[in-house]
């Protein structure tokens, strides 16, 4: 164990873990104005395929770890104390983050590598990681800089937790906002530094972003779920907080990052495409392992990989998922040049929540198909298939991937309006 941990903090782009007393502004860009203590990141590289290829390298360094207590996290119905700590140190909670503090900033075609990558080796981490990444990185880039200063000035990067559905009620007061309310949802909650709470003025006239310190919220033990046990995404409780202005964001104005920050909510759509293709990938690949020793039928049985349905099953489940994977990328490359240019048209970012949708729903029938192939030992709660089809069922009930987004689309397709809210 010690040995895989000193890889992970020795390992490409990774942080270094000793504390420094420099200056902030001595990793940052220089027009940046934060100070105090930080830790030192080793700086990501220029090119986008060596930062991805650093990354990739990280994981398989880190995977050890994650497959050895990913059972823990499933059964505690949270990660794992050992994987959250590796995702930690391993720097992967940076990679949404912007890069004049220390984030990677990657590309959204390259943040579905990752995603699928740590997927693969266990879906809770996985989850827990790109939820973490966005809210955090998506925290980053709105909060003034007096509050960016502060959180930085901590141990290690911070994590961030939070719902996307707005909630609760936020009262203006001297010097900030009282804030109460619950919201659901709060994937890796209970690991955070800090949490982030969309929520209402008391008056429904604005909708506002917080962040307030972990420790001032209550998370309720309600994560007893279908699937994604380990991902502990429980509701959290506010109960008038006090909020300072600093750490409030109430017009969503950005004041640092690139061009990822400008595509809209297509910012998350990735990541719940590619976690729904990596679990379906998975499945295939499972299945495909297992046909050749598992036989059905009574007696001798008969072998799976002999039957001419499942052949075809095999083959085309791999070409409706490759399908899939390439229409997201197409429809994020789209997404990422527009922003470069200037906020990412409203078009095309429905266009990725559908094919966010669309990405989902193949996943969800292809494992379908292919469960049936799997023998009565896959409904066994030692069978990974069970999982994966659990973990797909409660990944398609997340508001980013309601089937609402084909109406959004057609609508705008239609000209029926020029708006498409996530709702």
């Amino acid at each position: 164990m010690k040995e895989i941990l000193l890889r992970v903090a020795t390992a490409g782009y990774l942080a270094s873990l000793t504390k420094q007393s420099s200056p902030i502004e001595s990793i940052l860009a220089p027009q940046s104005i934060y100070f105090g203590p930080v830790m030192s990141y080793q700086p990501y590289p220029e090119a986008r395929a060596e930062i991805l290829s650093n990354i990739l390298t990280t994981i398989e360094d880190i995977a050890p770890v994650i497959a050895r207590y990913k059972g823990a996290s499933e059964q505690g119905r949270t990660l794992a104390p050992q994987i959250v700590q590796v995702i930690r140190e391993s720097g992967l909670i940076r990679m949404k983050s912007p890069r004049e503090l220390g984030g990677a900033e990657i590309h959204p075609v390259d943040q579905m590598e990752v995603i699928e990558a740590v997927t693969m080796i266990d879906s809770a981490a996985a989850w827990s990681m790109f939820i973490a990444s966005t809210v955090t990185g998506r925290a980053l880039t709105v909060l003034s800089d007096e509050a960016v200063a502060e959180l930085m000035n901590c141990e290690h990067f911070p994590m961030i937790a939070g719902s996307l559905k707005p909630a609760g009620s936020a009262t203006p007061v001297d010097g900030g906002y009282r804030v109460s309310g619950q919201w659901a949802w709060g994937s890796g909650v209970q690991h955070a530094d800090y949490v982030v709470v969309p929520v209402f003025l008391a008056d429904k006239s604005r909708l506002i972003t917080a962040v307030i310190p972990r420790a001032q919220a209550i998370v309720q033990d309600n994560w007893h779920a279908l699937g994604i046990n380990g991902s502990g995404s429980a509701d959290y409780v506010l109960e008038d907080i006090f909020v300072p202005h600093k750490f409030v964001s109430t017009d969503g104005h950005r004041y640092r990052g690139g061009a990822i920050y400008r595509m809209g909510y297509g910012f998350a759509a990735n990541e719940h495409a590619i976690f729904a293709y990596a679990l379906a990938k998975l499945a295939l690949n499972t299945q495909i392992l297992a046909a050749k020793e598992k036989r059905r039928g009574y007696g001798r049985g008969i072998s799976i990989a002999d039957r001419e349905i499942f052949q075809r099953l095999v083959g085309e489940s791999e070409l409706r998922l490759k399908a899939t994977k390439l229409l997201m990328t197409d429809v994020l490359e789209r997404l990422y040049d527009a922003a470069v240019k200037g906020e990412a048209p409203i078009e095309l970012q429905a266009e990725a929540r559908a094919a966010s949708v669309l990405c989902t729903d193949e996943a969800i029938a292809v494992t379908n198909q292919l469960f049936r192939y799997a023998g009565g030992s896959a409904v066994m709660l030692d069978d990974p298939m069970q999982r994966i089809l659990r973990d797909l069922y409660t990944a398609q009930s997340h508001l980013m991937v309601s089937d609402v987004a084909y109406e959004s689309l057609g609508q705008l397709r239609l000209g029926v309006t020029d708006t498409a809210p996530i709702r």
